[in-house]
């Protein structure tokens, strides 16, 4: 039977290199904190408790992360990993078992968490270790001739022999939770920060004869730490390119793998075709066959089969149907629904409005708090003037109406079925269903108007 599981996740560093007012742990990565896929690895495991470890930028940390099953613990003032961890000893359980991970590594996987647990609770201190090309800044380990695990140096307490081992710590560990408040307990401060480095404990683990188990990650890019920009950014990278990896095995088509942000959840159909540069932020589900064209951002947004999105269009909280042909440059706002075979061309905007199946607007246009019919074609330049300065007001256009080029709808109006709307018209009252409205001043010709002409320049 396992072991009741507690969790500590360390996420009270400032950040220093990372220059910014935001604390480390809650910058963006793929749109979520750093520190929110480490907490989330931790949840698979079911864990009864789960501590985070705050300290610079406490407040924002915690509001931004509440949640239930977290407690929250202030390291002040930062006296290292050792002394953070002691903190949230202290609000955990006695029993079972404790696993410690750091809030700035994000890639960890569950299993490999898993692993270290499991080892755990055969009474073992587990250790997380990963080989590297470039260990410089990072904790070694260190191995007896039979390569037996016997203690962790930080980089700034190496020897020079010590510098060329290239197997890290990778900063997670998991123990008998009675054994780590012993442990801890125990930390000093005798090295050149003059903190409390959780590290020390695998020495105290080897002096009370409890086996040190170092588990050697899959691939040594699941342990990269963030310190700075450049290294989140590297970081970013990775987590895109393992999600494009997943979609083409899925049977999506990428144009190009390193040029796609995916910062949420994106779900596809089959034979769904994605361009270079597109962004998908939230929640985003494409049907089957829908194609997007490059440079597009898509939020919150459901797109049904066969569907077409050209190039450098915007949707956020919008929905389509299928067989819908969408921009270039167009832009759906929350709220937008669009039926089956609908047209939403350049430079068309749409917001909180409903387009019934076939209704088109294919240039120039903009479509607000309208609901509009099936088959209903809306001109190049029209607009419903929906916003009188202190109130939205609804329009609403009939099946098969014809909204003329340069019109303006004044809502609240009506256009009634199989209406056709003139041109150049504003249209403030209720138009009638399947009669001509026209709402123009007569043209007028002066034919003896001249032009204002300035001083020295002749009218040609």
């Amino acid at each position: 039977m396992a072991s009741p599981l507690n969790v500590v996740v360390l996420a009270a560093g400032l950040g220093k290199r990372m220059r910014s007012s935001l604390p480390k742990v809650l910058h963006p990565l793929a749109g979520r904190p750093i520190v929110a896929y480490v907490i989330d690895a931790a949840r698979t495991l079911s864990p009864r408790a789960i501590a985070v470890v705050v300290g610079a930028g406490a407040q924002a940390v915690r509001e931004t992360l509440a949640a239930p099953d977290l407690s929250f613990v202030l390291q002040e003032p930062p006296r290292g990993t050792g002394d953070a961890t002691r903190l949230a000893l202290v609000v955990l359980p006695k029993d079972g078992v404790t696993l410690v991970t750091i809030g700035d590594i994000p890639l960890v996987p569950a299993t490999a968490l898993a692993e270290l647990v499991h080892a755990a609770e055969s009474g073992q201190l587990a250790v997380l270790t990963a080989r590297v090309a470039d260990p410089m800044g990072l904790g070694r380990i260190l191995r007896d001739a039979a390569g037996r695990v016997q203690g962790i140096v930080e980089e700034r307490d190496l020897s020079e022999t010590q510098r060329t081992l290239d197997e890290i710590n990778a900063g997670v560990m998991a123990a008998p939770t009675a054994l780590l408040n012993r442990w801890v307990a125990a930390l000093t401060p005798g090295n050149a920060q003059r903190e409390y480095y959780l590290t020390d404990i695998v020495a105290m683990a080897i002096a009370d004869g409890v086996p040190v188990v170092a588990q050697l990650a899959d691939d040594e890019r699941d342990v990269r730490g963030v310190n700075d920009r450049a290294q989140l950014a590297a970081v970013e990278r990775i987590l895109q390119a393992r999600r494009a990896a997943a979609l083409m095995a899925a049977g999506v088509s990428i144009a190009d793998p390193a040029r796609i942000d995916i910062r949420g959840a994106l779900t596809c159909g089959r034979d769904v075709r994605i361009d270079v540069g597109c962004i998908f932020e939230g929640d985003v589900a494409l049907g089957d066959d829908v194609t997007i064209g490059p440079y597009c951002v898509l939020r919150h947004t459901t797109i049904a089969a066969g569907t077409v999105v050209e190039a450098y269009s915007h949707l956020v909280d919008a929905t389509v149907g299928a067989g819908c042909r969408i921009g270039p440059y167009a832009r759906l706002r929350p709220g937008a629904t669009l039926a089956a075979d609908v047209h939403v061309g350049n430079f068309v905007e749409v917001k909180a409005s409903a387009l019934g199946r076939g209704a088109k607007a294919n240039h120039l246009a903009y479509i607000g708090d309208t609901t509009v019919g099936s088959q209903v074609n809306f001109g190049a330049g029209s607009i419903t003037a929906n916003y009188d300065g202190a109130n939205k007001h609804r329009t609403v256009i009939g099946d098969g109406a014809s909204i003329g080029s340069n019109c303006v709808l004044v809502a609240p109006v009506s256009v009634g079925e199989g209406a056709t709307i003139g041109a150049g018209s504003v249209i403030a009252q209720d138009a009638r269903p399947g009669a001509l409205t026209v709402a123009r001043p007569r043209q007028v010709t002066v034919d003896a108007w001249k032009r204002p002409v300035k001083p020295g320049k002749t009218v040609p």
